[in-house]
């Protein structure tokens, strides 16, 4: 005889979901633009959904600080993705990592305008961390591939010298200097002409060399 006692599990309300949704949309805009104006109640305003709608969803703000880091996060993935079918590898790239500035600038805002003392869990940054290498990775092989990006960078070589460049920049306006070092950073990048001819590689490599091996100069 069947168990009757366990109830099934309900699929969220269409309209719930839909409001979840917009929370964290306006969320992003809101905190994304930062000021005295980045509060919980200028979100919900935005959003058009009453505070309590907004607590529904959000119990405390590390939730929503969360719900919004994990959401930017996949939206990231998921760019990296779509831009894997683009014809230019390098400005695939640039186009991925110019959208991460985006995402930073999101995070400062949402950690000032919440007044979040705390760190991300140790968990979601593990989470952020793995999904962003992998996405910024598979941009990187293709390109190093096709023999426009250098083949001696990592997918950390490349997040870390792009959070350097956030962090270094807190005054408004900040998101124009970065974008301009980034272009920059990346053109730094490129192969000169010519050079992938005496250096062709069958796949892309980014395998860790050996502590001596890694010191000794690339031969020009």
């Amino acid at each position: 005889m069947a168990d009757r006692s366990a109830a099934p599990v309900r699929k969220p309300r269409v309209d719930a979901v839909r409001n979840r949704e917009r929370v964290l949309e306006a969320a992003k805009a809101v905190f994304s633009a930062g000021g005295p104006e980045a509060s919980l109640e200028a979100v919900a305003r935005r959003a058009g959904v009453g505070i309590g709608t907004l607590y529904r969803h959000f119990p405390t703000r590390e939730a929503l600080f969360e719900a919004v880091y994990r959401r930017e996060v996949q939206q990231l993935g998921e760019l990296a993705e779509q831009l894997k079918s683009e014809p230019d590898p390098v400005e695939a790239l640039r186009r991925w990592l110019r959208s991460n500035v985006e995402f930073v600038g999101t995070k400062k805002g949402m950690t000032t305008a919440l007044a979040l003392a705390v760190k991300p869990s140790s968990e979601l940054t593990a989470f952020s961390f793995e999904r962003l290498t992998q996405a910024v990775g598979a941009l990187l092989d293709r390109a190093i591939a096709a023999g426009d990006i250098r083949a001696d960078v990592s997918p950390e070589d490349l997040l870390r010298a792009l959070i350097g460049m956030c962090y270094m920049h807190d005054q408004p306006g900040w998101q124009t200097s970065v974008m301009r070092l980034l272009d920059v950073f990346v053109d730094g990048l490129r192969r000169p002409a010519g050079i992938e001819t005496k250096h062709k590689r069958s796949a892309p490599t980014r395998a860790r060399k050996p502590a001596a091996a890694a010191t000794k100069t690339p031969r020009r």
